[in-house]
């Protein structure tokens, strides 16, 4: 299972919010290239970049700090965030993003989203936000009336094969990420699915690989609060992702 430790930007600088309020952030680093960079020392592959002013106004702020972070690290780099035109995507892409992630644009014109797919192909992810199954747009701001797994079946239905889950009530709230849902929304839709939100400890992240091991279509997870809160390190992190049981010989591992 792949681990994606997450930066979020607001203003230029890494922050985190709770449950997706911009008022309710704290500011983690002013140098987000720096975090960047840490994250690549201490062994990540991966790297979630949130635009979080793209995503509230649909005007991206933060393409300089995104541009630094790419060219500065060999980590493959996903970014979302109010991407809202084909143009937009594209010109991400040009910057050396790995995978695009469009969210509020798969539940307004999904037609540009399968348009994505045909240019992109597996370079395209949708953000699929939910609040009690119900998913949430313009950075988790507005609410719809669109149930969670029926955006995903409509996303693979234009060629989308995978998608960012997160359950917005237990985002940056430490409270552990809610994994029924996760599993429920892999199962039935076919498509690999990387968990976020409320990911507090290493046994929320061996809880994910344990599903990703029996077959569940769980890609990754994504984890930013408590990386940056020291719940846990990254290497601890990196290896929970990588957790296989039938290989321990000492019984469960505690925290």
């Amino acid at each position: 299972m792949l681990l994606f430790p997450a930066i979020d930007l607001k203003e230029g600088k890494a922050v985190r919010l709770l449950q997706g309020r911009m008022e309710d952030s704290t500011v983690y680093a002013d140098d987000p290239v720096e975090v960047a960079k840490g994250f690549e020392r201490q062994g990540a592959s991966h790297l979630h970049v949130v635009d979080l002013n793209g995503a509230f106004t649909g005007e991206p702020v933060n393409d300089e700090v995104i541009r630094k972070i790419v060219g500065s690290v060999s980590l493959k780099v996903q970014v979302g965030g109010g991407i809202r035109t084909l143009e937009r995507i594209t010109e991400l892409l040009d910057l050396g993003v790995e995978r695009v992630i469009l969210g509020t644009i798969a539940v307004k014109n999904p037609q540009l989203v399968a348009e994505a797919a045909r240019c992109y192909g597996e370079r395209i992810v949708v953000g699929i936000d939910a609040l009690g199954g119900w998913v949430a747009v313009h950075g988790w701001a507005e609410a719809t009336e669109m149930q969670a797994i029926n955006l995903a079946l409509a996303m693979k239905d234009v060629g989308i094969k995978s998608v960012v889950f997160t359950d917005i009530s237990r985002d940056g709230m430490l409270s552990g990420p809610n994994i029924e849902s996760t599993v429920h929304l892999a199962q039935k839709s076919g498509l690999a699915v990387i968990a976020s939100g409320g990911i507090s400890t290493l046994a929320d992240l061996r809880h994910l690989q344990a599903e990703h091991l029996k077959g569940v279509s769980i890609e990754g997870a994504i984890t930013g609060k408590a990386l940056y809160s020291g719940a846990f390190t990254l290497q601890e992190a990196l290896e929970a992702a990588r957790f296989n049981p039938s290989e321990e010989n000492n019984g469960s591992r505690g925290e």
